[in-house]
């Protein structure tokens, strides 16, 4: 429950930034750390608690930010019924591809390949077809209303992708305290001990992949609302794969906040890097780079990780002084 009241109190202070933030750029660079905090959310669930490393989330934003443009500019469909269906071609993916790889045994490094292969695989279908606009990509019309999903200031954005947040906050609650969960880490854990003590593993993969894949769809569909643009590189290219993977890496797998504390370590050095460098391409991709090597090296487990383990190992010291 203290879990409970600290998302509470997170999304409270969140919601309330719009209040004591006029900037544009200030809210703008907290509407950005929340969608790399749902990007990180989205790759936590499948890798953070099962333990399946993807390279190529990509393929789930894409789906969800190709499904919201092309239902409303080409079908005219409502913008809330295009999240819908965003979040359900995100789903799909997920089942299409975790049923060809999870049914034929692919973990480890054979299932990362194999989700950047699917990533690129769908940038090149993108490219090509013309009703998802090809290599031009697709505008969104502006239509500033609730109903349109777009608002005429960016707090409207903010209590949007709060809200999408919020909710993967509480699906990785869920997850850390549930039957489902306890299987999904067994997974992780150790894959044949789980299966032995009869976890179902290729449904808990199945399951885990859908979840994850549908709220990856949301980030796209909110990238779309948000940028009123799509193309085949953004939506499908490594950068996103990236940003996914990165926020919960460096705060911490496995967790509830580490990719909240992840997106807003890399997005506040992204932002010292602009201001040292200018608007130079490719540097903030070069400081991920060096930030993703140096926690590999000396913080696997995230900054959540090392703290836990810091404080954890003061407090087997001074037992064992006492002791």
């Amino acid at each position: 429950m203290r879990e409970l009241a600290g998302i509470c109190v997170f999304c409270a202070l969140a919601a309330l930034t719009p209040l004591f933030v006029t900037s544009g750029s200030l809210q703008n660079l907290v509407i950005m750390t929340l969608y790399a905090t749902l990007l990180g959310q989205a790759w936590n669930i499948l890798a953070g608690f099962g333990g399946q490393f993807s390279f190529g989330h990509a393929v789930f934003f894409g789906s969800g930010a190709y499904a919201m443009a092309v239902l409303q500019v080409k079908f005219g469909w409502n913008a809330w019924a295009a999240l819908a269906a965003a979040l359900a071609a995100g789903s799909a993916v997920g089942a299409f591809i975790g049923a060809l790889s999870f049914r034929y045994g692919l973990k480890g490094s054979y299932f990362a390949l194999v989700t950047l292969a699917f990533a690129e695989v769908f940038r090149i279908l993108a490219n090509t077809f013309l009703f998802t606009g090809a290599g031009v990509g697709m505008m969104v019309p502006l239509n500033e209303s609730a109903a349109a999903l777009q608002f005429a200031d960016r707090s409207g954005y903010l209590y949007l992708i709060l809200a999408m947040v919020t909710a993967g906050f509480l699906i990785s609650w869920w997850l850390k305290h549930s039957r489902f969960g306890a299987w999904l880490q067994a997974l992780r854990d150790n894959e044949d001990s789980a299966a032995a003590l009869g976890v179902d593993v290729f449904r808990v993969k199945l399951i885990a992949i859908m979840i994850s894949g549908a709220l990856m769809a949301a980030g796209g569909a909110f990238y779309v609302q948000y940028f009123h643009y799509i193309d085949p590189h953004i939506a499908y290219g490594p950068a996103v794969s990236i940003e996914a993977l990165l926020a919960p890496i460096v705060g911490g797998m496995g967790t509830l906040w580490g990719p909240l504390l992840g997106a807003a370590v890399l997005h506040a050095l992204g932002e010292l890097t602009r201001s040292v460098t200018g608007d130079a391409p490719g540097v903030n991709l070069m400081v991920y780079g060096v930030v993703l090597i140096l926690m590999v090296t000396f913080l696997p487990r995230g900054i959540l990780g090392g703290v836990v383990t810091l404080f954890g190992g003061r407090g087997a010291k001074k037992g064992g002084d006492r002791a």
